[in-house]
């Protein structure tokens, strides 16, 4: 893979593997200092199992998320990516998803959905913690070295062995004293009272044998005596099953046949609740097909409603304009004017045309009077006797 991407598509599924998981991821946090971090949060530090889902274990979901979201966004800043810090109104399934893309971009393949973080708990949520912690150790330098051990010398070796024959040896001395003592207390104890004293306080003494479940022994030991009870039961349970099916079978006959004769009394009546429904079919296919014209003529009456109004408001208005009588005495009051305009008109014709004809005199007095400066005076007339 290019990238350094890591193939890692989600946690081991084993019983144990999440406390170990835990257990290592928590000595993961203490490398990083994480209870300074947490500290600023008004949160405790974590306890070994406090990511483990169990029904063993307390669980606080919500508490065990906030937890879980400071963490990681701590650890995402400090393997050098970069994420909002936890606020107190932060969507779970938003904030989920943007530490899962987060680890992504960090290289490690996680093909989980982000509501199975929402818990706070659980192996999913261990492990995005787990590689968040090892990409911050990656981040900030550190790494794990090999063990050293001081090599001892071979006297102080075989000073130790000396020493410890010498206290086996004690011990042996020890025990031997003890039995004497035992065989003294013995032969001075009555065996009448001793057993009374036994038989008073053997109920007391009876102790409780846990069954050690992870024993393969006792599974076996249970798989057998469950085996015997599942077989002895299942003797008795056929001869039951045998006979409740034989009497479901003669039940099945019964309504089987029952059924028949029913159907049979009742064929002219299903015939004509089939006719009826073919009938109510047909009526219903009519009905909607009627429906639909009285829709359409409806419409149509509708836009011949509209028109009749449409032409009404015309007469109506048309009425109003022919018995309207202002028309016609703007049109006198018109005749008047135009009367007068004509006799004024008549007046200033009359004169021009007098003006015209003194014009017209005039010139010709003036014509007649040049004509006759120009011309020889004649001889002065007799006078006549009329005058």
């Amino acid at each position: 893979m290019s990238g350094g991407e890591e193939e890692v598509h989600g946690p081991d599924r084993s019983d144990y593997q999440e406390f170990v998981r835990m257990e290592l991821l928590l000595e993961k946090l203490k490398l990083l200092n994480y209870e300074e971090e947490v500290a600023q949060h008004d949160l405790k530090p974590l306890n070994r199992h406090y990511f483990v889902r169990s029904r063993y274990l307390p669980s606080n979901p919500d508490e065990q998320f906030h937890m879980f979201h400071v963490i990681a966004a701590w650890l995402i800043n400090t393997a050098g990516r970069s994420i909002p810090a936890p606020r107190e109104h932060d969507d779970p399934i938003a904030t989920a998803s943007s530490i899962l893309a987060e680890l992504r971009a960090l290289g490690v393949k996680v093909d989980v959905p982000p509501a199975d973080l929402l818990q706070g708990s659980g192996e999913l949520v261990i492990f995005v913690l787990y590689q968040l912690a090892e990409k911050a150790l990656k981040k900030t330098g550190f790494s794990f070295k090999r063990p050293t051990h001081p090599r001892e010398s071979t006297e102080d070796e075989f000073m130790t062995e000396d020493k410890a024959e010498l206290t086996f040896d004690d011990e042996e001395d020890e025990m031997s004293d003890e039995e004497e003592e035992e065989e003294k207390d013995q032969e001075a104890v009555d065996p009448a009272e001793w057993a009374l004293e036994v038989e008073r306080v053997l109920p007391q003494l009876t102790a409780p044998i846990q069954t050690d479940y992870q024993d393969w022994r006792s599974h076996v030991d249970q798989l057998h005596r469950h085996s015997g009870r599942v077989d002895s039961s299942l003797e008795q349970t056929r001869s039951f099953l045998h006979k409740l099916q034989e009497d479901i079978s003669h039940s099945m006959k019964k309504l089987s046949s029952r059924e028949t004769a029913i159907t049979s009394q009742l064929q002219h009546l299903i015939q004509e609740q089939r006719d009826a429904q073919a009938k109510k079919t047909d009526a219903s296919e009519r009905y909607e097909k009627a429906t639909r014209r009285m829709k359409d003529r409806s419409r149509v009456m509708a836009e011949v409603n509209d028109n009749l109004r449409e032409v009404k408001k015309r007469m109506e208005e048309k009425g109003r304009s022919m018995s309207d009588e202002a028309p016609v005495v703007k049109i006198n009051q018109s005749l008047v004017k135009l009367k007068q305009e004509t006799a004024e008109m008549d007046v200033s014709i009359s004169v021009f045309q007098h003006m015209l004809l003194q014009a017209r005199l005039r010139e010709k007095h003036n014509m007649m009077s040049d004509m006759s400066a120009s011309s020889p005076p004649d001889p002065a007339p007799e006078p006549s006797s009329t005058r």
